[in-house]
């Protein structure tokens, strides 16, 4: 059940939750916080977290500590096989392409986007299509424990601007980008006029967002040139310029496939960039595209001199596993990026070059991915990502990714409370699904829990079995925006 139209009763109360909590506290560790109370305000952010607390102490200390009427705070309490985790940030996602996920046959890249997804996306220009798929993709992310995207949109402005509204009203945190395209290369039907129309365009849908959300507090506006090829180098210059001037963060494609790299370096000879080599990272960097706040969504196939200018410009990458092999991309080497060049990543789903919109199938798909590099020409053991790591990536990654590090992805005072509850089945002796001791009943769904399990090997499980109806309830800024009921 999505519950976003009753995130205004939910919002105006301070906020107690009980039982375990689950964080990274670093790329390759996460924290159990077992028997502890975190404590939420009225503006969603937490302002205490208390271990070895139960009901008791609750009310007997810590209330009246923080000044809180207990009739003004609610309490929500993690029953047996339950525990609290950090929402899902999605830093790459086609909004206006979720019809298509799955369909993406024996296609290439290029191939695909002129079969499949240019068609598509140009028909939102039908408002009502437009919202009909809007609507379901955020309540299919949401569900799925995703409490930020970073959407790619369409090149129409209203429907663009009705993406933004919908997640506002829904109470998804998202980045939000209209689609910038002006090249020839990409169809007739479905490109922008001119440089300045696409700068243009691009204004309103910022202006748009800023109206309706004037702190950016939940819904920000992000830069998005579609990728190189898909644009002049006229656009490329002018969308450089709007970024500076704005500090707005940028989300573009980078080195998905080795066609696409050598289309660019036939597009974008230095001679015409004045970029210092061929390199596709160059052609970005000499417009001002490459920046500490631009997400590189997939980044299969850069050089390693592309990687050092990656990490120089403290640019970001978002790690698409399941794009990369549907469309047989290849498979990036995401814990180098990581370790080797302290390249900031988080995980993409890509839909609808990925098939599915759940992040935790894009970590499972991860560290599935990472096997085949290690085991591949030139991999090593040490190019395996393991389950801490992939959800590293999914929470506190991706936050860096999209800018909101200071704010989402853990458990500590003063971030924000965007977080997920999630829910594990209990095996009883005959074989089936029971209710956990001295509880009144829990999710079904794939993960099987027959009790000896440490909790180290349930989120294991839930990371390589779970989907959706694994998550119980999930809250943005400490409002509830889905609930399974």
């Amino acid at each position: 059940m999505h519950v976003g139209s009753q995130q205004n009763r939910t919002a105006v109360r301070n906020k107690v939750f009980l039982g375990l909590f689950v964080h990274s506290t670093a790329l390759d560790e996460l924290e159990y916080l077992h028997e502890t109370a975190v404590f939420v305000d009225k503006s969603g952010t937490i302002v205490a977290v208390e271990k070895n607390c139960n009901e008791e102490k609750v009310r007997e200390t810590v209330l009246a500590r923080l000044g809180w009427e207990a009739a003004d705070v609610e309490v929500v309490k993690a029953r047996g096989g339950q525990f609290f985790f950090p929402g899902f940030i999605d830093t790459h996602i086609h909004a206006p392409q979720y019809p298509n996920v799955g369909i993406f046959g024996s296609s290439t890249l290029l191939d695909w986007l002129n079969t499949y997804t240019f068609p598509l996306e140009a028909s939102f220009s039908d408002k009502a299509k437009a919202r009909q798929v809007y609507t379901r993709v955020i309540r299919k992310t949401l569900s799925h424990g995703t409490t930020c995207a970073a959407y790619y949109a369409t090149i129409d402005v209203p429907s663009t601007n009705l993406l933004a509204d919908l997640c506002l009203v829904s109470g998804q945190r998202a980045l939000i980008g209209r689609v910038c395209m002006d090249s020839d290369l990409s169809p007739d039907y479905y490109r922008d006029a001119s440089p300045e129309a696409s700068i243009a365009a691009t204004k309103a849908t910022i202006e748009h967002i800023r109206t309706i959300d004037p702190a950016l507090s939940l819904i920000r506006p992000v830069i998005t040139p579609r990728f190189a090829p898909s644009c002049t180098l006229p656009l490329l210059r002018q969308l450089g310029d709007l970024a500076k001037e704005t500090a707005l963060p940028i989300q573009t494609h980078i080195s998905e496939n080795k066609s696409e790299v050598a289309l660019v370096r036939e597009l974008f000879p230095p001679s015409l960039t004045g970029a210092a080599d061929d390199s596709y990272a160059a052609v970005y960097d000499a417009v001002g595209l490459l920046t500490e706040r631009t997400v590189l969504a997939h980044a299969v196939h850069l050089t390693e001199h592309e990687a050092d200018l990656v990490a120089a410009r403290k640019a970001k990458i978002s790690h698409c596993p399941c794009s990369n092999s549907a469309l047989t991309s290849g498979a990036a080497p995401v814990r180098r990026l990581l370790l080797d060049r302290g390249i900031a990543c988080g995980l993409g789903t890509d839909v609808s070059g990925g098939y599915s919109a759940s992040v935790l199938e894009a970590a499972r798909q991860a560290a599935l991915v990472s096997r085949h590099v290690a085991f591949g020409p030139g991999g090593e053991e040490r190019d395996r990502l393991s389950v801490d790591e992939v959800l590293f990536l999914a929470t506190r990654g991706g936050a860096e990714v999209v800018g909101l590090g200071d704010k989402v992805g853990g458990f500590e005072v003063g971030m924000e409370w965007d977080a997920q509850l999630v829910g594990l089945g209990a095996i009883g002796e005959d074989g089936e699904e029971q209710e956990w001791e001295g509880e009144d009943g829990g999710p079904g769904g794939n993960v099987d829990v027959f009790g000896w399990e440490s909790w180290p090997e349930r989120v294991a499980k839930w990371v390589y079995n779970g989907d959706d109806r694994n998550t119980v309830k999930v809250w943005v800024k400490g409002r509830l925006v889905h609930e399974r009921k």
